[in-house]
């Protein structure tokens, strides 16, 4: 529907090969440079700001010449299924009672081939400490060309900095926090979306524009899913130019609520 009424053979907000904004490529470039000394690195930040971008630039690195990439992110991340992702990487078959050693092996195998491991674990807020503990013991046996980077919400550096997890902490070697972007940045990814594709960065009228950088309130993924479906209702009215009441069709469904207006909603 956006692609024939636009004329453009791609959609804007719907994309798979997002470019990583300023604050991830940062991040990006640190992992890099802690993955040549054995690095431990946590990434947190809200739901939305753009962690899932950033691991998939991590995962992009993978090629078979110079780098492995294991992302963990299938899982309820025990430490036996982590193991196993990493050895389906690896291309490991062996017992389960072997894979550690295996494991291991493997990795010193890869430094000899002048290869970098990553292994990347999303949502590991939900990780309980006792598995990231022996993978800590685990990964103290590989060689020391490798980066561990755990990807979650904020909750994960308090879990981290209990004094039963100070074995665990002291070992980080870097950590950052994605903060939500200001509206200068949201703004400019809008035009660079637009851009991409080739449309016209004025597909949004400036009223357009204000609401939804207001509603998006700095995250990214509700800015992209509100500019989407946004573009939606204006295709639907086969309409070029995105205005506020596109805008206000998209923010009136139920889950763009917030959680008081739902409550007053079904009172009423």
């Amino acid at each position: 529907m956006i692609k024939s009424l636009h004329g453009v053979t791609r959609e804007p907000f719907n994309r798979h090969e997002l470019a990583p904004l300023p604050q991830q490529k940062a991040i990006l470039e640190m992992v890099k440079i802690h993955a040549s000394q054995g690095g431990f690195s946590v990434v947190v930040g809200e739901p939305g700001v753009g962690k899932s971008v950033l691991k998939e630039h991590l995962e992009a690195l993978a090629n078979p010449r110079d780098t492995t990439v294991v992302s963990c992110s299938r899982t309820l991340h025990t430490y036996l299924q982590i193991l196993l992702q990493m050895a389906e990487s690896f291309k490991i078959e062996v017992p389960e009672r072997q894979l550690e050693k295996e494991l291991i092996k493997a990795a010193f195998e890869h430094i000899q081939q002048r290869k970098t491991l990553y292994i990347l674990i999303d949502e590991a807020h939900l990780l309980d400490m006792n598995v990231l503990r022996k993978l800590r013991l685990l990964f103290e046996q590989f060689p020391k060309k490798y980066n561990l980077v755990l990807f979650g919400q904020r909750d994960l550096l308090h879990y981290l900095s209990l004094n039963v997890n100070q074995d665990i902490k002291s070992r980080i070697t870097y950590s950052a926090t994605i903060k939500p972007l200001n509206n200068d940045d949201l703004e400019h990814y809008i035009v660079k979306e637009l851009e991409a594709v080739r449309m016209g960065i004025n597909t949004f009228d400036p009223a357009a524009i204000e609401l939804i950088l207001r509603s998006a309130n700095g995250n990214l993924r509700l800015c992209r899913n509100l500019c989407y479906g946004s573009l939606i209702e204006a295709a639907r009215e086969a309409q070029k130019t995105v205005t506020i009441t596109h805008v206000n069709a998209v923010l009136v469904q139920p889950h763009w609520r917030s959680h008081n207006e739902l409550i007053k909603q079904q009172v009423a």
